[in-house]
């Protein structure tokens, strides 16, 4: 099994894809707006992945965090609040943000999606770029940290996978990485404090994604994915020791080929990389050389690997039409 999370291009998978993906065997793969087309065709796509890899709990992820960042879109899927939203609800917004995760959760588990890249605990601050904008719950570390407790609980109550992002923080990148390498030159004093505290206090959770962002603090000379020194600072200050997962390798911050990309994130201390482009159709070509250049999973990654999969039983009592009418009661709609 290598240590990739990879893509497709449509909404099956071509002949080539398949013979690509059972010779390599990835870890996992990762769902777009072009792989999403209704739930009968999500589920027989999630469904023909996990028949490639010959494994039942075979990790499918998405990015479905409500607000602007939402994979899966109306007629066949509901409307989710960003994050800002839930935090903001009259009443009691950590209930609102535990009941939207879970009403996420049990849409995704119908069509064969068990990850979903959420919550993030970035706490943006003054003149950082939007890119997370309202995708954070708020501004200080205790609002963060508790919504996105609620927000993961709701989706592991709902046999979801969470993946805590953007470790250790992309609240203050002045650039977005999609486009750009940021660098953050706070003190190691008022990172601490401030940007790593939510991190901290969520390290227990089963999955999580470095931020493609230069800490000088940590490292100068390498953005927190590629450097040894950050995520050894994750693994020991911050005390994540469960499945990191690299931010996305076609990401414009990121230099080289994709297997030196791949080859230098595992190399950092990454446990799987995620091979994909949101943009453009993958590269089957690109792919093998990547998965010619990286290890199979082994080890404490490969043991962090199959623990993140032991998803939680869902709650059968679960009762969703209640629960969207007591969110839609928080929220005032």
């Amino acid at each position: 099994m290598q240590p990739l999370i990879v893509d497709c291009k449509g909404l099956r998978l071509t002949s080539e894809e398949r013979a690509l993906f059972k010779q390599i065997d990835p870890y996992g793969f990762i769902l777009f707006g072009r792989n999403c087309d209704n739930p009968e065709q999500v589920k027989a796509l999630t469904d023909e992945m996990r028949e490639v890899t010959g494994r039942h709990n075979t990790p499918i992820l998405i990015d479905q965090e409500g607000g602007r960042v939402a994979r899966l879109k109306p007629p066949h899927w509901s409307v989710f609040p960003s994050a800002r939203k839930l935090a903001e609800a009259k009443g009691d917004s950590l209930r609102a943000t535990y009941l939207s995760a879970r009403l996420m959760a049990l849409e995704l588990a119908a069509v064969g999606i068990t990850v979903d890249c959420l919550p993030l605990a970035d706490i943006p601050v003054p003149g950082a770029h939007d890119i997370i904008g309202d995708r954070a719950f708020g501004t200080d570390a205790g609002t963060v940290t508790t919504h996105a407790r609620a927000q993961a609980n709701g989706l592991m109550d709902g046999g979801i996978v969470p993946v805590l992002k953007h470790i250790p923080g992309h609240g203050r990148a002045v650039v977005d990485s999609h486009e750009a390498l940021p660098v953050v030159t706070a003190s190691l004093a008022e990172l601490e404090a401030t940007d790593f505290l939510p991190f901290k206090s969520l390290s227990d959770l089963p999955m999580g994604m470095t931020a493609h962002v230069v800490y000088t603090a940590l490292d100068a000379d390498h953005m927190a994915t590629l450097s040894p020194k950050a995520i050894r600072y994750i693994r020991h200050d911050i005390g994540f020791d469960n499945l990191l997962m690299s931010d996305a390798l076609w990401m414009k911050s990121m230099k080289g080929t994709y297997a030196e990309r791949a080859v230098g994130a595992l190399s950092a201390g990454c446990d799987v990389v995620l091979h994909c482009n949101g943009l453009s159709d993958p590269d089957m070509d690109v792919l093998r050389a990547s998965a010619d250049a990286c290890a199979p999973l082994s080890g404490e990654a490969l043991a962090r690997a199959v623990r993140a999969m032991q998803i939680r039983a869902t709650d059968a009592a679960f009762d969703a039409k209640e629960a969207k009418e007591e969110v839609a009661g928080f929220l005032g709609s």
